[in-house]
């Protein structure tokens, strides 16, 4: 019998070790706050299921890598979890009820089922901050084996690695320790950040204020002097009028981050929301 999964309270998680953050129930709050009828346990019984039926399937194999290989088909073969090519940037991609429903996302949403899937069967799975396009990590042997979740799991080698990062880059080379260093696991708390993150530049791009600044807030209650993210927020309420919180997140951006490249565009941002009357917020 499937437990009931409980999720954290938004304002918990900052003192929180990041190991202690959990992924799945910290993922599906961030969905609660667009869709506040969400059930958790619906989810959590669904990734109970993949487990159910997997499991007996790897239990004979030994070797990482071929589970690994039988967890992907199940998954993306089998249940038809995929990227979504066609419509890349649907804010549905990034929220977990609907990766789960629709069986569509992006990297990071994908990832972050595969992994789950994956460490109930014992297999640690990790998932990668890679620039550009997130991706997931098992440890085999004396190394890892990377894997592309928005392409069906398919492994990458060190070459298409290398590739891949070169344009994120400006042309330089990449040498097999720093690669080694852009390869280290990400934590809990930087996926999450990362998917609200996307979120945040999603509904900024439509100029839907109010949930950009949500995402924004979000990532604060993850991390609360995260520079970006007062940022983020800051412009959002100037956006929605509310000058006395653009006020506060964008000279608290300033106080810990004065040498940032946009510093003289937050400094005039900063004038406008000093100027005209204040609005409670």
């Amino acid at each position: 019998m499937t437990s009931e999964l409980l999720l954290p309270a938004w304002n918990t998680l900052a003192s929180l070790d990041d190991a202690d953050i959990p992924l799945l129930g910290t993922a599906l709050l961030i969905a609660r706050d667009e869709y506040p009828d969400l059930e958790p346990r619906c989810y959590e019984q669904m990734l109970a299921h993949h487990v159910e039926q997997l499991r007996p399937r790897i239990e004979a194999i030994d070797p990482w890598p071929m589970r690994m290989l039988a967890i992907n088909e199940y998954l993306f073969d089998e249940l038809g979890y995929s990227g979504n090519h066609e419509e890349y940037y649907d804010p549905r991609n990034s929220y977990l009820n609907e990766v789960f429903e629709r069986r569509l996302g992006i990297p990071i949403s994908l990832a972050v089922v595969q992994i789950e899937v994956a460490r109930r069967l014992d297999m640690p799975l990790e998932g990668i901050s890679f620039p550009g396009h997130f991706l997931v990590r098992l440890p085999v042997d004396d190394g890892m084996l990377v894997m592309d979740p928005f392409n069906r799991g398919r492994p990458l080698d060190a070459e298409e690695l290398r590739e891949r990062i070169q344009p994120h880059l400006s042309g330089t080379h990449i040498d097999d320790q720093a690669l080694h260093q852009v390869l280290n696991p990400a934590s809990h708390r930087s996926i999450l950040m990362r998917m609200l993150r996307n979120l945040h530049g999603l509904y900024a791009q439509e100029e839907d204020w109010a949930r950009a600044v949500r995402c924004a807030d979000r990532i604060l209650s993850l991390a609360p002097d995260n520079p970006a993210a007062l940022r983020d927020r800051g412009m959002g309420y100037l956006h929605l009028g509310h000058r006395h919180g653009a006020r506060v997140d964008l000279g608290r951006y300033l106080t810990l981050d004065p040498d940032a490249d946009d510093a003289s565009q937050v400094h005039e941002s900063l004038a406008d929301a000093s100027s005209g009357s204040a609005r409670l917020n």
